[in-house]
C-alpha cells in the first residue's frame, strides 16, 4: 500500500498521484505542467502499461492534459470520473491536442530552415479521442469498486462543474485505510455550482495549496465591482481585456455580465460589446447548458426553473474563426474581449494584448490564478514591457488583479476544509499542488491545527501500512523564464510575490481601528528606511 508522487509536488500543475495496492496501480490525474517548465511533459516517470485504473478529479488541462500521452503509450486500463467531467474532458483535450499539433507544425517550419530535426506533437486530435474508448462516469457519491480491496466515492469539489474530491477504501492484508485526494478545492459562494461538500474521516489526505499563504480580496459584490470597471474603462474609450479559461471561468464572467446588463449598472454603455474569442469556450459552454441535475447551486436551479439562460444576454458575440478575431482588433469601438487562454501562454490573449497592453485607457483584468513564470504572473508582478510575436510592447494599460473571482479556496477556507476531517482525524495530509515556497509553508500551517504534514518532493514514495517515506523524492532543476526579453530572477519573483501578499494584507486590514493600523504603518516605514539604507 504505496503511494508515488509524479506530479504538482511543490508546483502547481501537472497533478499525478499513483496508488500502488493488492498488485494494482491506480493513477489519480494525469496532468499537463503548465508555466514554468520543471520538466519534460513528454516524459512519464512510470511505465502506462503497468497502470490499472486511471481516477480523474476534474477536466482541467493541469490535471488531464497528459492522458491522451498516458493512452499513446500504453495504457490500456479503466478511466472513472463523473459524468460532466467527461464531457468537458473530451472538448478541453480535443482543443488541446489541436494547440500540441498547431505547435509542432509551427516549430518544423521554422525548423526546416534551420536544418533541424522534425519534431512531433506530444498528441494528436486522434490520441485524445481515444482517450473515451476507456472511460466510464459516475454521479457524486455513488460508491464504485475499482478492483480487490479498493473502491471510490466521488465527492462535489466545488471548484468546476463536475469536480470531485476522491475518496478511496483501502484493505490489504486485512489492514483497512482511508485516502482522500482533495483535487482542486472550490472557493465558496461561487455562481452556479455548489460549494465544496465537506468530508469527515480519512486516514490520509492528498491536499491542494494553490492559495496555501494567502487569502483573497474580499468582495462584496462581483457584478458591482466588475460592472465599474467595465464602466469606467469604456467611458475613456478603451477596451476590457479579460483572460479567462475556457471552461468554468468563462461561463462565471457571462453570467456576472447578464447580471450587470439586466441591473443596467454600466451608464457609459448600457449596450456595450463582449467578444468571447474562444471556439473552446462556446463548446463548453454547451455543456454547462446541458443536463445540470446534481450539479447546480440552489440559485442557478431558481434561474433554471424560470427559464433564464444564464449565459445569454444583448450584444453577445461568439467569435469562430482567426480572422474574426483579428477584425476585434481593428475595431475601435470599446467592448469587453473574453479569450484563452487564462495565464496567457498561449492563444487569441496573446494577440489581443499586443493590441491592448500599451493603450492607458484599457484595462487588463485577470480573474484567476496566474503560474509561476506566466505572462499572466509577469503582468500581475508589474513588469514594465513585455515581448509578444518578436516585439517589444509597452505596458501602459491599467492591470487589474480581480481576486475575489477565483475557482481556488484560499488559504483560510483550505484549513478549515482540513480541520473538518477529524473522525477519524488523519494520520498524515500530503500538501501537494502549491509553489516551490508555498507548499511547505501551508504544511506548516496544516501542522498548526494538530496534523502531521509535509509537502512530498517529485517521485517520493510512501508507505502507507507503515505511515513512512520509503524512498525520497528531489526538486527538479528551476529553470528561469524569460518574460520581455529579460531572464528573471527568482530571488526577485519571491520579493516580488511578498510585496503583493502586503498589498493584499493592507487591502483587507481596510475597518481595522485607527492604533493597529497605525502600528502596522510604523513597521513597514522602518522596514522600508533600512532596505534603503542598505
Amino acid at each position: 500500500m504505496k503511494l508515488h508522487f509524479y506530479g504538482a509536488d511543490r508546483c502547481v500543475t501537472g497533478s499525478c498521484h499513483c496508488l500502488e495496492i493488492n498488485g494494482k496501480k491506480i493513477l489519480v490525474d494525469c496532468g499537463l505542467q503548465q508555466g514554468r517548465d520543471e520538466l519534460d511533459n513528454r516524459y512519464l516517470a512510470f511505465a502506462p502499461g503497468n497502470i490499472d485504473i486511471l481516477l480523474v478529479t476534474h477536466a482541467h488541462i493541469d490535471h488531464t492534459g497528459r492522458i491522451p500521452l498516458l493512452v499513446k503509450n500504453g495504457f490500456h486500463g479503466r478511466i472513472l470520473t463523473t459524468r460532466l467531467t467527461a464531457d468537458l474532458m473530451k472538448i478541453m483535450l480535443l482543443d488541446s491536442a489541436h494547440i500540441q499539433e498547431s505547435d509542432a507544425e509551427y516549430e518544423n517550419r521554422k525548423g526546416e530552415r534551420a536544418g533541424r530535426e522534425h519534431v512531433d506533437p506530444l498528441y494528436t486530435e486522434q490520441d485524445a479521442l481515444d482517450v473515451f474508448k476507456y472511460v466510464t462516469t459516475c454521479e457524486y457519491k455513488e460508491k464504485v469498486d475499482l478492483c480487490e480491496g479498493v473502491s471510490a466515492v466521488f465527492t462535489d469539489a466545488g471548484h468546476l462543474l463536475g469536480s470531485a474530491s476522491i475518496t478511496l477504501e483501502l484493505e490489504e492484508n486485512g489492514v483497512h485505510k482511508t485516502i482522500v485526494f482533495s483535487g482542486d478545492i472550490g472557493n465558496v459562494d461561487q455562481p452556479i455550482i455548489r460549494d465544496p461538500q465537506l468530508l469527515k474521516k480519512a486516514d490520509y489526505v492528498v491536499m491542494e495549496s494553490t492559495y496555501g499563504d494567502r487569502n483573497h480580496t474580499e468582495v462584496w459584490s462581483y457584478t458591482d465591482e466588475l460592472a465599474q470597471i467595465i464602466d469606467e474603462t469604456l467611458g475613456k474609450g478603451g477596451n476590457v481585456v479579460i483572460p479567462s479559461f475556457a471552461v468554468g471561468r468563462t461561463q462565471e464572467l457571462l453570467y456576472f455580465i447578464r447580471e450587470i446588463k439586466d441591473q443596467k449598472l454600466v451608464k457609459s454603455t448600457p449596450n456595450f460589446p463582449v467578444y468571447i474569442d474562444s471556439p473552446l469556450a462556446k463548446a463548453a459552454t454547451t455543456v454547462f447548458c446541458g443536463d445540470l441535475h446534481g450539479y447546480l447551486d440552489e440559485q442557478a436551479l431558481e434561474l433554471v426553473k424560470d427559464g433564464t439562460h444564464m449565459f445569454t444576454f444583448p450584444n453577445l458575440n461568439l467569435v469562430e474563426s482567426s480572422e474574426e478575431s483579428k477584425m476585434l482588433n481593428m475595431d475601435t469601438t470599446p467592448k469587453v474581449i473574453i479569450s484563452a487562454s487564462g495565464m496567457c501562454d498561449a492563444g487569441r490573449i496573446r494577440h489581443h494584448l499586443k493590441h491592448n497592453l500599451w493603450k492607458p485607457e484599457c484595462t487588463i483584468v485577470f480573474v484567476g490564478y496566474q503560474g509561476e513564470g506566466t505572462l499572466g504572473r509577469s503582468l500581475l508582478e508589474g513588469v514594465r514591457s513585455v515581448k509578444l510575436f518578436g516585439e517589444e510592447i509597452a505596458v501602459h494599460a491599467k492591470i487589474v488583479n480581480f481576486q475575489g473571482l477565483s475557482s481556488h479556496a484560499d488559504r483560510d477556507h483550505l484549513l478549515a476544509w482540513i480541520a473538518d476531517i477529524k473522525a477519524p482525524k488523519p494520520q498524515h495530509v500530503f500538501i501537494v499542488h502549491g509553489d516551490r515556497e508555498v507548499a511547505p509553508y501551508f504544511a506548516e500551517s496544516v501542522e498548526k491545527l494538530g496534523f502531521t504534514a509535509h509537502a512530498p518532493q517529485y517521485t517520493e514514495v510512501y508507505d502507507l501500512l507503515t505511515d513512512k517515506s520509503v524512498e525520497n523524492g528531489y526538486l527538479p532543476e528551476r529553470k528561469a523564464k524569460a518574460v520581455g526579453g529579460q531572464r528573471v530572477n527568482t530571488a526577485y519573483e519571491r520579493l516580488v510575490a511578498l510585496g503583493q501578499r502586503l498589498l493584499d494584507v493592507i487591502r483587507r486590514s481596510k475597518g481595522r481601528d485607527n492604533r493597529t493600523l497605525g502600528r502596522w504603518a510604523d513597521q513597514l516605514r522602518q522596514l522600508l528606511d533600512k532596505w534603503e539604507e542598505s
